[in-house]
């Protein structure tokens, strides 16, 4: 019954998680289904996926429900989302979770030795500074199959169309009022709502001290991205889906 009942906690924390995602993401299924449409067409059905900065394993879950023969490595630095996945995945096999800095240049160091056919990551990159980013790119080459995979969707605004940028954050305003009148949680209401779980509170604390207010991220355009992925050690490189604001990048190794 203690399983049962632990287990339907984290389960109702990936739920919220991915609620409170939506709120500023509305399409996030949407590009998450782009990302595992390229993974299947380029890797199989039955990848082996790195997935980056996996949070509390959003995307590690479409995938293992989708491509049954798939396994996936999730890696994060964030203790209290890993603490959720844990708890999620407790009892699913292919899925193994690691705790890694991404800006440690030995983080790779930590991952299970064979090649990945894929790598998958979604709006976390962007808090990493240029130079912590292109030595990431680098080590992923390194850590792809040849002819294997990397996929990046992240914010990626287009500094051309000012006026389409300006009336698409004024549409997301409105929808995100819209929604937070039926009860969703904005960020800093999750991580407060996060820190009032007696089985959560710890991994907050800790958290906050590893990321404190966590405000200095940079928005990068999809044409950055695409250059320094080839110069990284990708054959190829360019966009795959995007809306306005955001883009996934794709790279063949």
């Amino acid at each position: 019954m203690t399983v049962s009942v632990d287990v339907q906690h984290w389960n109702a924390w990936q739920r919220s998680w991915d609620r409170q995602q939506a709120w500023y993401l509305p399409d996030r299924e949407e590009r998450f289904q782009a990302m595992l449409d390229v993974v299947e067409a380029v890797a199989g059905p039955e990848p082996r996926v790195l997935d980056l900065a996996c949070g509390t394993g959003s995307i590690s879950e479409r995938l293992l429900a989708r491509l049954p023969g798939a396994v996936s490595v999730g890696v994060d630095l964030d203790p209290a989302l890993l603490a959720i996945a844990r708890g999620h995945f407790a009892a699913e096999p292919r899925l193994t979770l690691v705790a890694a800095d991404l800006t440690d240049p030995h983080w790779a160091d930590r991952l299970p030795p064979d090649p990945f056919d894929a790598v998958v990551t979604a709006t976390a990159l962007h808090w990493l500074p240029a130079d912590s980013l292109l030595r990431l790119y680098r080590d992923l080459a390194g850590l792809l199959r040849p002819g294997g995979v990397l996929l990046n969707a992240d914010h990626a605004p287009d500094p051309g169309i000012p006026a389409l940028n300006a009336a698409d954050e004024a549409f997301q305003r409105r929808r995100q009022e819209r929604e937070r009148a039926e009860g969703v949680l904005d960020w800093a209401e999750w991580w407060e709502s996060a820190s009032a779980d007696p089985l959560l509170a710890e991994q907050v604390a800790a958290r906050r001290a590893i990321y404190g207010s966590h405000t200095d991220a940079e928005s990068r355009s999809a044409d950055w991205h695409v250059a320094r992925l080839r110069e990284s050690g990708f054959a190829e490189a360019g966009v795959v889906w995007r809306n306005v604001s955001d883009a996934t990048v794709a790279a063949i190794r």
